[in-house]
């Protein structure tokens, strides 16, 4: 007996899944084609790299080459006065070692003007705050050398703005100092600068470790107490540089110093001040000088001037030992 499932139409059957086209065979030249292009862009890549290798080098070149050339242009550059003149000293800004102000770079423009037969005097024009008394003292020391080996010749400083500490250090090597009536003058004593951070410390509840060889090397640590005995003995030091500082001011001026209590206690002075202490002979400028003291208008500078192209070759080994120099305890100072 049928069923009515059986008198249905027969279900049409799914159509064939389509087979894929099988791929097309690539011709062995396709392939030789694709790889010779390759090729061609790598090594096409390679000399663009090479070239712009070759010329950041011959950049380089150039530039030190041109640096080069400048510091010897510079150096082997030498005014020529055309008759007697006035030779010209600047010193300027702090003095220490590496400035402008510093001995290694005032002593050859020194030794220079006074070997010039033409230079008939030496100015030193000073505009100063101070600074070593080392660098103070070599330049001190070089000025009276040069002054017995040539004693035809006489040396002037003319101060400006200011000739504090360790600058009249420099000055009173000269024959005769001169000044504006509102110069900064004096301020003749030494110091040593630092701060002390225990008692904050202790408030933040940081601990200072300080591992030393030797019980006194961490003398001045601002991060740790000064001891009693510690300080006594740094006083001790500034006061013999002190005295080493007064005792130059003095073999300077002579009898021309009308000493005063507060004369070496660090105060400084005005210019008409200092004229009535002995602290300079007379009020002036450079020109005044040049052309009614020494009677040669005309003024050479010898200062040794750094130019662009040293400075920038200095940059390239400036920053190597800055880390180790800020670990070094403050040093003695006159300014």
């Amino acid at each position: 007996m049928s069923t009515p499932e059986d008198q249905l139409p027969p279900f049409p059957a799914a159509p064939p899944a389509p087979v894929p086209a099988a791929p097309a065979a690539t011709h062995p030249s396709q392939w030789d084609g694709v790889a010779e292009q390759f090729a061609r862009d790598m090594l096409r890549d390679r000399r663009a790299d090479r070239r712009w290798r070759n010329f950041f080098r011959l950049s380089w070149l150039l530039l030190l080459m041109a640096i080069a050339y400048a510091i010897l242009a510079a150096r082997n550059h030498a005014t020529a006065p055309t008759g007697p003149h006035t030779a010209l000293i600047e010193v300027r800004g702090e003095i220490a070692a590496g400035a402008e102000a510093s001995a290694e770079n005032l002593l050859p423009g020194l030794k220079t003007a006074f070997e010039d037969a033409s230079a008939k005097a030496i100015v030193l024009r000073i505009n100063s705050p101070g600074g070593s008394p080392v660098q103070a003292g070599i330049i001190n020391d070089e000025i009276r050398r040069l002054k017995k080996l040539h004693k035809d010749k006489k040396v002037y400083a003319v101060i400006e703005e200011t000739c504090a500490s360790g600058a009249y250090y420099i000055a009173v090597a000269a024959d005769e100092i001169y000044a504006d009536k509102a110069s900064v003058v004096g301020s003749i004593g030494v110091l040593m600068d630092s701060f002390g951070a225990t008692g904050l410390m202790e408030k933040l509840g940081v601990e200072r470790r300080l591992l030393t060889a030797g019980k006194n090397k961490g003398i001045g640590d601002p991060f740790s107490p000064l001891p009693p005995e510690q300080r006594a003995y740094i006083q001790t030091m500034l006061d013999q540089i002190h005295q080493q500082f007064i005792t130059v001011v003095k073999q300077g001026r002579g009898t021309r110093l009308k000493e005063t209590p507060e004369m070496f206690s660090g105060l400084f002075w005005n210019g008409e001040q200092a004229l009535g202490m002995g602290l300079v002979d007379h009020l002036g400028n450079l020109d005044y000088v040049a052309r009614e003291v020494i009677k040669a208008e005309e003024v050479v500078d010898y200062t040794p001037k750094e130019n662009v192209a040293e400075r920038l070759a200095k940059k390239f080994g400036a920053s190597v030992g800055a880390g180790a120099a800020k670990a070094l305890p403050s040093a003695f100072t006159m300014r």
